[in-house]
């Protein structure tokens, strides 16, 4: 605020007219004030003003004085007309007395234009004209024998008079010097024209005289008028050149981060708009870097937000000081994250910039001994994003791109710089943020599994729950099964969860005794991976649950054929006690190979084949498939079960499990202790 304040003064003194005003400083000796019309002088004296306002006529002065002299000089020669008519005898002397006077007077204001002379020679000139166009008529036209006439004529002298007063713009002294000065040459003829009479002679020194005393208080009038003028003109170009620059000084403001310093969101969108049009049309490549400061909300719970606030300052400032010889800005683009655009040429320069930003700021060694994660000083985390071909056609996209970058910095454990890779598919998955979730999900408590019950069709009784799990992001925001399991099997993720959820259902349900069962649904990635079934037995001995209460759904997309691997994996798996059911059989094309390759325990029936079963068609199908499976030997369970006329169907077709949302909706594990089903069966569904 404080610079605020002192701004307006700092204005003034860059204003174009503050130079030459300081010449004058010395004579200030009154001040002019606003009058009611808004007419306004300035705060110099009026000897300043006056000596400014002579300066200001400059070259543009001349130029137009220049112009007036031609219009003057020819009207001056077509009264040479008037020579020939009313004074013929003498009409050749006065006007070659005239060409004379013209081209003498022209000659010279265009050496004044041409060599650029101050604007008082080009003023002297025109007085100089008149007085010497009053005489060069005057001389010759004295001699004439055309007394009569010429004593009337001799009233045209006056507009030599108007022309000093009136034409020319003259200052008012020049003037009236140059029209006094037409008056004593007027006196001075009286004596050597013809003869007049006494009331002749009286009417033209009269005319003359109210003339010379007319037109000098016009000329003082119209001076005083372009004075004001330019009195208005300089106050006005004064305000208008203060309120740009409050204007640019408020446009800083709202375009600056009140706090840090720096750009604010608002800046920071301006100038990204621009490097990407320049990208857009020629090609001129950037990047842009997400800076996070690690665990900021503990330093700010724990030290209080006034040290939070120079925390973020001190960031500001560091990063601010390392970027500006590199010509990259820094803005702050929320809470504690600030934004980094920079030209760059290639991926090597975008991850050393990026290297040295999170160095920076671990070098202002900031204590911060609350995070518990080995680290004691403040810490950054960046992600990074630059133009390529495959950016895409919108803005946005580059800003999501080092978005999820800075996740998976964050997920990576914080203090380091991740660059977006779009062949990487923990960065390129078309829902943000996903495989950087899952990477924490665990740690942080972002899974969780429900409980839906499952029940016998024959008997009734409920003998077990389908466990569902369900993923949150960092926010809070839910995520479907559909949406974070096929993103958790490209990238890996699925070999943490899949055993977080075997100890998960064996501790919650199987050790408390809540079930005598839990089925975990496992993938092909799971079953390849190398010591896999070995996890599963440490599991069991820890948890003290025998293998046979544990069962493993695979779903039928695995392909059997040629994985000998994944054969034995279940086989091991199978020794350890473990029941193996197929899961969403009839939604593939290996099922009938599962069935050939490896007896299972059970099969469940996908849910699309019984909400099919309205149509005879769908039921005939339907029918098929559970004759084929009893043909086998195996038990059958049915999913999607969700109204009276499904469990209907599934005693007419003597289905001995079923599951939906008419025999339960999933419940978390509170309600099922709640509940204390005896002898509950988990199914435990990714």
């Amino acid at each position: 605020m404080q610079q605020g304040n002192d701004y307006p003064a700092r204005a003034r003194a860059g204003s174009p007219h503050a130079d030459r005003a300081a010449t004058f400083a010395a004579d200030t000796v009154e001040t002019r004030t606003p009058n009611a019309s808004g007419t306004v002088g300035g705060s110099l004296s009026a000897t300043a003003l006056k000596r400014l306002y002579m300066s200001e006529r400059g070259e543009a002065q001349v130029r137009e004085t220049r112009r007036g002299l031609w219009l003057a000089v020819i009207v001056y020669l077509l009264f040479g007309i008037s020579d020939a008519i009313l004074i013929p005898d003498v009409a050749m002397q006065a006007i070659a007395a005239r060409f004379v006077v013209a081209i003498s007077v022209m000659t010279v204001m265009e050496i004044l234009v041409a060599t650029r002379a101050p604007s008082k020679w080009s003023d002297i000139t025109c007085a100089v004209t008149v007085v010497a166009g009053y005489i060069g008529w005057l001389i010759p036209a004295m001699e004439t024998t055309a007394v009569e006439t010429f004593r009337f004529y001799m009233l045209f002298g006056t507009i030599f008079m108007m022309s000093a007063n009136l034409f020319f713009n003259l200052f008012f002294r020049l003037s009236v010097a140059t029209s006094a000065t037409i008056l004593m040459i007027f006196f001075t003829s009286l004596a050597f024209v013809p003869a007049l009479e006494q009331n002749q002679r009286l009417v033209l020194i009269l005319f003359y005289i109210s003339c010379f005393a007319f037109t000098s208080y016009v000329n003082w009038k119209l001076n005083e008028e372009r004075y004001n003028v330019f009195l208005n003109a300089r106050e006005a170009a004064h305000q208008h050149e203060e309120s740009e620059k409050r204007g640019a000084a408020l446009e800083r403001l709202s375009n600056t981060d009140y706090l840090t310093g720096v750009d604010n969101r608002r800046a920071v969108d301006k100038r990204l708009r621009e490097y990407w049009s320049n990208w857009q049309d020629a090609g001129t490549s950037f990047a842009v870097m997400l800076v996070d400061v690690d665990f900021f909300k503990k330093y700010n719970d724990f030290y209080g937000h006034q040290a939070g606030d120079r925390c973020l300052v001190m960031v500001a400032s560091a990063l601010s000081d390392m970027l500006k010889p590199l010509h990259a800005t820094v803005g702050r683009y929320g809470g504690e994250e600030f934004i980094v655009l920079s030209r760059v040429t290639g991926r090597e320069q975008v991850m050393a910039l990026a290297e040295v930003i999170r160095a920076t700021v671990e070098d202002l060694a900031i204590v911060h001994d609350q995070r518990r994660d080995g680290q004691a000083v403040v810490t950054v985390s960046v992600g990074a994003a630059y133009t390529r071909a495959q950016t895409g056609p919108k803005l946005e996209r580059i800003i999501n791109e080092a978005d999820r970058a800075l996740y998976s910095a964050k997920a990576n454990g914080r203090n380091c710089v991740r660059l977006f890779d779009p062949n990487d598919p923990l960065s390129s998955d078309d829902n943000e943020n996903i495989a950087a979730t899952l990477r924490m999900a665990v740690r942080n408590d972002l899974v969780h599994l429900v409980y839906q019950p499952i029940q016998n069709m024959r008997t009734g009784r409920v003998e077990g729950v389908e466990s569902l799990m369900r993923l949150k992001m960092v926010d809070g925001t839910p995520l479907s099964p559909a949406q974070f399991i096929p993103v958790a099997e490209r990238t890996g993720a699925i070999l943490e969860l899949g055993l977080w959820a075997i100890r998960r259902a064996c501790t919650e349900v199987l050790a408390p005794g809540l079930a005598p069962l839990a089925s975990v649904n496992v993938s092909a990635i799971q079953l390849k991976s190398r010591g896999f079934a070995l996890a599963v037995s440490t599991i069991l001995e820890e948890t003290g649950v025998p293998g046979s209460q544990l069962a493993f759904e695979i779903t039928e997309g695995i392909d059997m054929e040629g994985q000998s691997d994944v054969i034995r994996c279940i086989t091991d798996l199978q020794a350890l006690g473990i029941r193996i059911w197929l899961d969403d059989f009839g939604t593939g094309f290996a099922g009938l190979s599962w069935l050939r390759l490896f007896p299972f325990d059970t099969v469940k029936i996908d849910r699309s084949f019984l909400q099919d079963a309205r149509r005879p068609a769908g039921r005939a199908m339907l029918e098929d498939i559970i004759r084929l499976i009893r043909n086998r030997g195996l038990k059958i369970l049915i999913e999607g079960l969700e109204t009276a006329d499904h469990v209907d169907l599934m005693h007419e077709l003597g289905i001995e499990l079923g599951q939906g949302y008419y025999l339960g909706r999933p419940v978390p594990i509170e309600e099922v202790r709640i509940k204390a089903v005896p002898r509950l069966a988990t199914v435990v569904s990714l």
